[in-house]
């Protein structure tokens, strides 16, 4: 399609042929992502017309017809020079119907938003407005600098504050371009923490959008068994305003959000966790924001997730309720099986989560124990190979991701209340070694974490077998027969010379390198640990 055309329709301010030309161009490159590289001049001459129409009161079919051709430009990062001043901003924003501090100083009125006043046509203008802005944002940081100094958060806070039975599409939008400036702003989200209040407008989000109804003070009324999921339309916001709140509640030790705050954070998250969405998938994409979310909360106020008297708990687990502890279980349990799924990203958020549950809540350790650890019985077979959480997650600890490796291992440790010995019952010395040399256990002992007494015991089965399980490989092996049992004392003298000259060998060509364990429980280059100084004594009054 011919852009000198569109441009000089634009210049003649033609708005009936400018509308023409601009949907058929929308229609022909609604799908297009790729652009022509030689007609970048006339794409950013195009963007440049664009903005200088809009800023010209026309009807808001026109408005609409040239928003979706910026949407379509501002996928180029190279023609976004136009729309990332601090002109072109404004223009969309306006046109997106956001109150900033610039527009306070004019004098422009926009107070309010009237949703319910707002014809289609004006919410259809508003939403194309707010992909621009979206795109651009995230494609440019010039955007990225001038949405901070025009205060483009406070108009999306105020949106959000005036948003409640408005159009979805507007309110998505909103949320999902306050997670992007969140997201790549650090001093934007400090603003919105502490000035804007975020976090408390984006939690009202969530109740309204989850529907939640209070029966305590951090207690939401469970889900009715036959309830229907959550329509997806509110799903849908419920996500992009959970990544929102993921970002302005990570750690800053320049800002501490109130307890309360969290603290119903938490209990929202886990009504979340019990509620049901259209399919399987939108559940499990769900719970994995809210086991993001969960993961920056102090865990003091994890509580939340087991502490609801009014729906009761489990005797056994001193009548706290694990319901939402049981989902994030098969959350986990899932993202275990899934095949060639990334475990970086789907896995470790869940295991560090559980780590904290486990290692500051008792009542949720032994619950998870009691699935993931249950008492030894039969130890013929190794540790790592069955179809058990426990094998899969011993599997995991020689994963080729160091992240995966040590979250799965840090995880175990703590349900077995860091004592070495005991995780060495679960997984044997082999798998465990890595950890163990990180933590500097290799010698035995525990965690620095304090923990009550074992509540359980070992099975008879286990004791009869103990003295038969091979330490590294945490199972009871076949008995094999001796090889040097048939050999002359000179066939064995010469097997042993024969292998201390290959590891000489292997040493001095640095293939190998020989290793021992310090007195700290640390393992050194075999020189420096069989000759280690001993500690000085010289206070001692022992000869």
């Amino acid at each position: 399609m011919d852009l000198n055309n569109i441009i000089s329709q634009l210049e003649a301010n033609n708005e009936e042929e400018i509308k023409t030309l601009l949907k058929r161009y929308n229609q022909e490159n609604s799908h297009t992502f790729t652009f022509d590289q030689e007609e970048e001049n006339l794409h950013s001459e195009l963007c440049q017309g664009l903005l200088t129409a809009l800023g010209r009161q026309l009807q808001s079919c026109s408005q609409k017809a040239c928003l979706e051709t910026l949407r379509i430009l501002s996928r180029d990062k190279r023609v976004l020079g136009p729309m990332a001043t601090r002109e072109g901003m404004l223009v969309l924003a306006k046109l997106a119907q956001l109150r900033m501090h610039d527009c306070e100083e004019r004098g422009d009125n926009q107070n309010g938003f009237q949703e319910d006043t707002q014809t289609e046509a004006e919410e259809r203008v508003a939403i194309e407005a707010l992909k621009c802005l979206c795109n651009v944002v995230y494609n440019s940081a010039a955007a990225q600098q001038v949405g901070a100094d025009v205060q483009l958060a406070r108009g999306l806070c105020a949106r959000l504050h005036a948003i409640r039975m408005g159009h979805h599409e507007v309110g998505l939008f909103t949320l999902r371009l306050l997670f992007l400036l969140s997201a790549l702003r650090p001093d934007v989200r400090g603003g919105l923490r502490r000035e804007l209040h975020a976090v408390r407008v984006l939690t009202e989000v969530l109740e309204h959008t989850l529907d939640v109804h209070w029966v305590g003070q951090y207690e939401a009324a469970p889900p009715e068994p036959q309830a229907p999921p959550i329509p997806a339309e509110d799903n849908e916001r419920a996500m992009e305003a959970l990544k929102a709140l993921f970002n302005l509640t990570l750690p800053d030790p320049d800002d501490e959000e109130g307890d309360h705050q969290l603290r119903l954070i938490a209990a929202i998250m886990r009504h979340l966790l019990l509620l049901k969405t259209q399919t399987e998938e939108k559940t499990e994409e769900a719970h994995s924001h809210a086991v993001n979310l969960l993961s920056n909360l102090p865990v003091s106020c994890l509580d939340m997730l087991i502490d609801v008297p009014v729906q009761g708990g489990q005797e056994e687990y001193s009548g706290k309720n694990m319901d939402a502890v049981q989902v994030m279980f098969d959350f986990m349990e899932k993202r275990i099986d899934k095949q060639g799924s990334n475990y970086k990203e789907g896995l470790t958020p869940v295991l560090s989560l559980f780590t904290d549950c486990c290692r500051h809540h008792r009542e949720i350790r032994r619950y998870i124990k009691a699935q993931v650890l249950p008492p030894l019985k039969d130890v013929k077979i190794r540790p790592e190979v069955g179809n058990t959480v426990r094998n899969k997650l011993v599997r995991l600890m020689t994963h080729i991701d160091m992240d995966v490796k040590q979250s799965t291992a840090e995880f175990l440790f703590v349900l077995c209340k860091e004592s070495v010995d005991n995780l060495l019952k679960y997984t044997g010395y082999g798998n465990a070694a890595g950890l163990l040399v990180a933590r500097g256990l290799l010698a035995g002992g525990r965690g620095e974490t304090q923990y009550s007494e074992d509540e359980d015991s070992d099975t008879e089965e286990y004791k009869s077998a103990k003295p038969f399980i091979n330490p590294i490989t945490g199972h009871v092996e076949e008995l094999l027969p001796n090889p040097i049992e048939d050999m002359t004392e000179e066939q064995k003298e010469y097997e042993a010379q024969k292998l201390v000259n290959m590891i000489d060998k292997m040493s001095r060509q640095h293939l190998i390198r020989p290793m021992g364990l310090r007195r700290d429980g640390t393992i050194a280059p075999l020189d420096e640990a069989v000759f280690q100084p001993a500690e000085d004594s010289s206070g001692s009054d022992s000869d």
